[in-house]
C-alpha cells in the first residue's frame, strides 16, 4: 500500500530502521511501508543508481524525507564493516534492523574473503552486521532484529564438515536451504543472548514471492522463475510479515520465533538443536573475525 504524501502515518516516527537488500522485492516494500509509518529509513543496496532511484521513489510516495541509503556488496566482510561504521557515524542510533538481503547462485563462487558466496552473503553477512550493531541497538531499546529466512530450510542441515562446499557436487538450492536454516538458528541463538535486554530477534518465511529473486543466474533460471510466477504472491504480501515484525506493537515483546503470514509457526526440527546453534555461532565468529 502506497501512502499519499501528506497522509503519512506516524506510528514509527522517531524510530531508525536499517534494511539490507532494500532496492527491490520485499526489501523495497518493507522500506517503503516503514517510511510511510514515519520511520527514518536507511536502505542498503549495491548499485548506486538503482539505490538512489529507490530512495527518491519512496520519498515521493510517502512524503517522508528521512530516507537515505548506504552502498555495499554484503558478500564482502570489509563492506559489511564499512556499512556498520558509516551507519553509526551518520545516525548514531538504531531501533530496527531488517536483515533482508539474500540470493541463490547456480554455481559455486568465492567471495573476496575466500568464502563460499551463498553462505557468506545469506548467513555470515547478517551475522556480522547484527553483531557489529548490537551495542547501538542496546543503547536504543526497545529495539528489534528481523531476519528473513525461508521455508527452504526444511530438510536442510548445517554441513559443519564442508561449510565452504568443496566436497562433492554443488547443489545451489541445497546450499540456499542450508543458509536459510542458518538464519533461523542464528535468530534463536541471538534471542537467547538478548533475553531481558529490550531487543527482540525474530525470523520469518515471506512466502513464494513474485520478485527478481534468483534472476541473477542467467536465461534458464529466468525462464523457470517466469513459469513459476503465476503461483507466486505479490511483493506487498511477501513483505507483510517483515513489516509486521519490524513495527507492530503486537510483537513488541515476542522474541526467538519463526513467523509466516504474521503468525508464529514451528520451524524444522533441526533448527531447534541448541548444540548445533551454538556450534554455528562459534564457527561464524571465527569466520567473521569476531571470535
Amino acid at each position: 500500500m502506497q501512502q499519499d504524501p501528506g497522509e503519512m502515518n506516524d506510528e514509527m516516527r522517531g524510530r531508525i530502521c536499517l534494511i539490507t537488500g532494500a532496492t527491490s522485492g520485499i526489501g523495497l516494500v518493507t522500506a517503503r511501508e516503514l517510511a510511510a509509518c514515519g520511520a527514518t529509513v536507511a536502505m542498503v543496496g549495491r548499485n548506486e543508481t538503482k539505490t538512489r532511484a529507490a530512495v527518491e521513489a519512496i520519498r515521493q510516495q510517502t512524503g517522508n524525507a528521512e530516507v537515505d541509503y548506504l552502498l555495499a556488496d554484503l558478500s564482502s566482510q570489509a563492506a559489511v564493516r564499512g556499512v556498520a561504521d558509516a551507519f553509526q557515524r551518520r545516525y548514531g542510533a538504531l531501533h530496527v534492523l531488517v536483515n533482508n538481503a539474500g540470493a541463490v547462485f547456480m554455481r559455486r563462487q568465492q567471495t573476496a574473503d575466500g568464502l563460499e558466496l551463498t553462505f557468506a552473503l545469506n548467513h555470515l553477512a547478517p551475522f556480522l552486521l547484527t553483531n557489529l550493531l548490537l551495542d547501538t541497538l542496546r543503547a536504543n531499546t526497545p529495539a528489534r532484529v528481523v531476519t528473513v529466512g525461508s521455508m527452504a530450510h526444511r530438510g536442510a542441515h548445517i554441513p559443519f564438515d564442508d561449510l565452504q562446499q568443496t566436497k562433492g557436487r554443488y547443489s545451489a538450492f541445497g546450499v540456499y536451504g542450508q543458509t536459510k536454516l542458518a538464519n533461523i538458528m542464528f535468530t534463536y541463538a541471538l534471542a537467547r543472548r538478548l533475553e531481558g535486554s529490550g531487543i527482540t530477534a525474530n525470523t520469518l518465511h515471506p512466502g513464494f514471492v513474485g520478485s527478481n529473486f534468483a534472476r541473477n543466474n542467467g536465461p534458464v533460471m529466468n525462464a523457470a522463475m517466469s513459469l513459476a510466477r503465476p503461483f507466486a504472491i505479490n511483493v506487498e504480501k511477501g513483505a507483510a510479515t517483515s513489516i509486521y515484525l519490524a513495527s507492530s506493537p503486537e510483537v513488541a515483546s515476542v522474541s526467538g520465533q519463526y513467523f509466516y503470514k504474521c503468525k508464529p509457526i514451528r520451524s524444522s526440527q533441526a533448527s531447534y538443536d541448541v548444540a548445533a546453534q551454538e556450534r554455528l555461532w562459534q564457527v561464524s565468529e571465527q569466520l567473521t573475525g569476531l571470535a
